[in-house]
Formats: structure tokens, sequence, C-alpha cells
């Protein structure tokens, strides 16, 4: 079984057990699990079932393991003969959840 769900503008396809880093959630520091509402697509026993846009009563509910930050990206902006250069870097904040169960309610 697994299921397509939408946060923080991203798709990811999860399975129970998978360890994903999505956009950070803001969660507070007391809440330790998760529940994504907005799932796309869901497959059980080859039975697809199909949202438009998103299935109602499906929900993906996860573990969170933390906050984490993704590897820097560096980006360098320079114009010829202006005697312009620029360097840029930038670190993205990640929350690090592992999914726990997945369901899919027919309606």
């Amino acid at each position: 079984m697994y299921a397509v769900i939408q946060t923080g503008g991203k798709q990811y396809k999860v399975q129970e057990g998978d360890i994903i880093n999505v956009e950070k959630l803001d969660l507070g520091k007391s809440k330790k699990e998760v529940s994504f509402n907005e799932v796309l697509l869901g497959v059980d026993n080859d039975e697809v079932i199909i949202g438009q846009p998103i299935i109602k009563g499906a929900k993906v509910k996860a573990e969170v393991l933390g906050d984490i930050r993704e590897k820097k990206i560096v980006t360098y902006k320079y114009k010829r003969r202006k005697s312009y250069h620029k360097t840029i870097g930038h670190r993205q904040n990640l929350t690090k959840v592992k999914i726990k169960e997945i369901t899919l309610k027919k309606e």
C-alpha cells in the first residue's frame, strides 16, 4: 500500500515505514505526531483510488523525528565589464518524518 501526499507545495510518494524530509512544519516542541490530510492518490491491493483533487477521509499519520537543514546551495551572480559579482548561499529548513499509518476511506 502506498499513497501520494501533498505538503509544503510538493508531492511525495510514501509507504508505511518510509522516512522523508518535508518542508519545515511549524508544530511546536511538544508535538511528536503529524497527520497529512491532503492525500492525492492511494493504492491498496492493486486497487487505485484517485482523488479529485484529494481523497475525502484519507489520512497519513507520521511521527516527527526532528528538524534538519539541507545542504547549502551556492549561487553566483556576475555582470561582465561592470565589476559586479556576488555569492549567495541558502540552506532550507526541513522536518524529518517517519510514516506510521496510511488510512484510505472509500466513498
